[in-house]
């Protein structure tokens, strides 16, 4: 959700700063009066030789009741939603340790990117894979492993999540003494020449 809540955000900061280019471009360029076209009602920047913003836009409605409970309540909304995705960012961070129960009740730490590399590893040797990558996010006594796998033509995409899950996986679980192991598992077909066959 959080990769789609990006670029929703993303989308909407360039569609409004493409507008605001383009309505540059056009005050800049003296669009308007070169196309002979009337711009829109209340649109200031008719040629190059006017301010975007006169001082009478800029102060038209500081005197009305309404004015500045309305900017205070949408700067208090745009803090809220700012706050909310950077601590959704900081939250879907890599995991630096993983918990491991040694028995002994002490317990024990391996590093998170030493366990993402056997993930890897390991998965590069099943068949059909070209090459693997793999990072683990959440919670060091609940971590999730999000795993990338560049795959051949000659890969089986079902047979290969079962035997991710069987193998790498399983692996991993088992040897971090973890109750489960979730995991997203991305294949991306591997692109290059075709080999010719003689």
């Amino acid at each position: 959700m959080l990769r789609t809540v990006n670029r929703v955000l993303l989308a909407l900061t360039g569609l409004a700063l493409l507008g605001l280019g383009a309505a540059g471009l056009a005050g800049g360029t003296d669009l308007f009066r070169r196309l002979d076209v009337t711009p829109p009602d209340g649109y200031s920047w008719r040629n190059p030789d006017e301010v975007l913003l006169t001082r009478e836009d800029r102060t038209q409605w500081t005197d009305e009741s309404w004015w500045w409970p309305v900017v205070l309540s949408v700067l208090g909304v745009l803090l809220v939603v700012a706050l909310w995705w950077l601590i959704a960012q900081l939250r879907s961070r890599r995991v630096a340790a993983v918990l491991v129960d040694s028995g002994d009740g002490a317990g024990a730490a391996v590093r998170g990117s030493a366990l993402a590399d056997v993930i890897a590893a390991e998965t590069e040797e099943l068949p059909g894979v070209r090459g693997a990558r793999t990072r683990l996010v959440g919670r060091r006594r609940a971590p999730r492993a999000r795993v990338g796998v560049l795959v051949g033509a000659d890969a089986r995409p079902a047979g290969l999540v079962r035997a991710l899950h069987r193998g790498p996986l399983e692996h991993a679980r088992a040897s971090a003494g973890l109750e489960s192991l979730p995991a997203e598992a991305r294949l991306r077909g591997a692109r290059g020449r075709p080999e010719r066959l003689t």
